[in-house]
């Protein structure tokens, strides 16, 4: 049956996607817009648009009006902010949509998260249960986390909400800094990427686009109010990445590996030059600090809760691969 549903972040790299495909199914999207010309690539009989944002009350109640479902995906995941941007827009914002939702007597919500709360995997590939055994990396996973508490609270007095927290996302879409794993591909398949951080043993999990899509609607469908679940993909060292990557693009190039303390010191020195200039920095000390863990992800509850099912990351590069020079991306 047609459903009416509301999405936020609907013009991003995931919301663009599950937008069309629950568009496509025969349901009734409502998408919260910032501007007619965010939304050009959003046109679908079935798709309308409403102008504002996560603080525009007014249209968060004129979105949600008669919907029985919301996905709210829109986030602030730069790498750096200069005020509390990260605080703003990922707990507040959150907050706004789902008391409009509850106000609005929506039936259930599917809030994105990221994987990235939970942590490094320290004793081996972590789970939703795992507890965080090192402090936060950067305000984004602080402020994700906090978010996750203030919708336990809500779950707690009654309100349906689930919480999805995919991996590192790429594939087919807009190359923007959600797509930052498609830009490397990019790159390296134009001879263009040159380095490895650290010794490249590294462990990522790397999700396709398309299971993260797949993922939400699972979870909306089947996930338990109160409840994360992790949407994860193949675990790979950087070494296993760009082997994957040369194999399926067809040429292999030589890439240069970079301590990580120079990595850290040219982290330092970007972010003095933000904090000092309000200039976006291309890398922060935190991020850097990133790399000396590995990040193993065991997308069991997912798969056995919701049925959710991964794409090889073989697969998955040689879709994006394939997709990039169909569009001369």
């Amino acid at each position: 049956m047609s459903k009416r549903i509301f999405i936020t972040g609907s013009t991003g790299f995931i919301g663009r996607k599950l937008a069309m495909k629950l568009a496509n199914q025969g349901n009734d999207v409502v998408a919260l817009i910032r501007s007619q010309a965010k939304a050009k690539d959003l046109i679908h009989d079935r798709i309308s648009f409403v102008e504002g944002d996560l603080f525009a009350e007014d249209a968060l109640h004129r979105g949600m009006e008669n919907c029985e479902e919301v996905y709210h995906l829109a986030a602030f995941a730069s790498v750096w902010a200069k005020d509390n941007t990260f605080k703003t827009v990922n707990i507040d914002g959150t907050l706004n949509v789902l008391k409009a939702a509850k106000s609005q007597g929506v039936q259930k919500v599917v809030v994105t998260s990221t994987a990235g709360v939970i942590g490094p995997a320290i004793d081996g590939p972590v789970n939703e249960e795992t507890p965080r055994q090192v402090d936060f990396f950067t305000e984004y996973e602080s402020t994700k986390y906090e978010s996750e508490l203030k919708i336990k609270e809500l779950v707690a007095a009654g309100q349906h909400v689930v919480i999805v927290n995919p991996t590192r996302v790429y594939g087919p879409g807009p190359l923007n800094v959600s797509n930052s794993v498609t830009k490397l591909i990019k790159q390296y398949i134009a001879g263009k990427w040159k380095f490895i951080p650290g010794d490249g043993k590294s462990t990522g999990n790397y999700v396709y686009v398309d299971d993260v899509i797949n993922g939400h609607v699972l979870a909306m469908a089947h996930g338990r109010a109160g409840e994360r679940y992790l949407l994860g993909g193949e675990d790979a060292t950087y070494h296993e990445l760009f082997d994957t990557i040369a194999e399926i693009g067809g040429k292999k190039y030589r890439l240069y590996h970079i301590p990580l303390g120079i990595l850290l010191t040219f982290g330092k020195i970007q972010l003095f030059m933000a904090e000092k200039f309000g200039r976006q920095p291309m890398i922060t000390p935190g991020w850097v600090r990133k790399y000396l863990y590995k990040w193993s992800v065991s997308s069991a509850k997912a798969q056995n809760e919701l049925g959710y099912e991964v794409t090889s990351l073989k697969q998955g590069i040689k879709q994006t691969v394939d997709w990039l020079k169909e569009n001369n991306e």
